[in-house]
């Protein structure tokens, strides 16, 4: 019964379907999204009459530049850092490797992909991608190895895209600043995941200006639409929100990760968006919890795995603990 829900979390109303009760009922624990999203009515009505603005777009990109601490003139904003990695799997046309475990999107956007293991390197031109921190197990590697692995990458001709999708809660691990004039490196930012607004389909690439214009010229004159530009960018400026939520995630994950090992659990990964959990019956916990209507996230080719979102607040929290005990 866990065959449709091992692609992608967040499916919410098939699982309704499987398990039962109204999808407006479940616990979804199954995407690492901050469950307590920026609010989306702070932001500025938009225009749904017109175009959409290239000097909204200007706007958005410099706001989300001064964020990650990038030049603008290098930062793109995209439909979702999931399309910007397959566009530029096509513009940079070199066979790709990911690390594992990963985004499957990793591998599926530069097919064939082979795995590579952190700071190998590479013997020929080659596009390596890693996700820092790493989904699913949160794994989270130092700038100064980053670079590093850059340099050995770039000497060969290859390219070393980073996906900071969760980066957001911790910005001193971010090498956006690293991207300049000359280099070999990409940066993927996520505007998902820490608003917690993945349904704006939003993202940018942080790329050599050669590079990003590139990009920009194959996404043409509207690449977002209007509200992507407006919340994003109010979302973007809204600092207080942003140190606040920097500051809460963080207990938000602790009160998990006890709730977790109180019922046995080892829970691992840096990353105070989601909990991954090894050496379990991943399979059998991800439909015992669907059985109380808690949708978490399993892994096809780690059965003995399970990732969980942190829970929202203290009665999400509860409910959870609950679940586990009656097991």
């Amino acid at each position: 019964m866990t065959q449709p829900f091992l692609h992608h979390g967040g499916r919410l109303s098939e699982a309704a379907r499987t398990f039962g009760g109204a999808p407006a009922n479940w616990l979804d624990l199954s995407t690492g999204l901050n469950p307590s999203p920026w609010p989306a009515d702070k932001a500025p009505a938009c225009d749904w009459n017109a175009l959409p603005d290239p000097e909204a777009l200007a706007a958005l990109e410099h706001e989300a530049a001064r964020h990650f601490g990038a030049d603008p003139a290098r930062v793109c904003a995209v439909p979702g850092s999931e399309t910007a990695l397959r566009l530029l799997a096509l513009l940079l046309d070199l066979p790709g490797r990911a690390l594992t475990p990963a985004y499957r999107t990793h591998a599926e956007a530069f097919t064939p992909s082979r795995p590579i293991a952190f700071a190998e390197a590479p013997l020929r031109p080659e596009v390596v991608v890693l996700a820092n921190p790493n989904n699913p197990d949160g794994l989270l590697r130092g700038p100064a190895a980053i670079r590093s692995w850059h340099e050995s990458i770039a000497a060969t001709g290859g390219w070393l895209i980073v996906d900071e999708a969760f980066a957001d809660c911790q910005p001193e691990i971010s090498v956006a600043p690293d991207v300049q004039p000359g280099t070999r490196l990409i940066v993927l930012r996520s505007f998902g995941k820490f608003f917690g607004l993945a349904a704006l389909r939003l993202g940018f690439v942080i790329a050599p200006p050669s590079l990003a214009a590139r990009l920009r010229s194959v996404l043409g004159s509207w690449p977002l639409h209007a509200a992507a530009l407006t919340i994003g960018r109010a979302a973007y400026a809204d600092r207080e929100w942003t140190a606040r939520t920097r500051a809460e995630l963080p207990r938000r994950a602790a009160a998990l990760d006890a709730v977790l090992q109180r019922h046995g659990f080892s829970p691992q990964g840096a990353c105070p968006l989601f909990r991954y959990l090894t050496g379990c019956d991943g399979q059998s916990l991800f439909s015992r919890l669907a059985q109380a209507q808690i949708l978490t996230r399993p892994f096809a080719t780690r059965p003995d795995t399970l990732r969980l979102g942190v829970p929202a607040d203290v009665r999400a929290l509860a409910r959870l603990d609950r679940a586990l005990a009656h097991g």
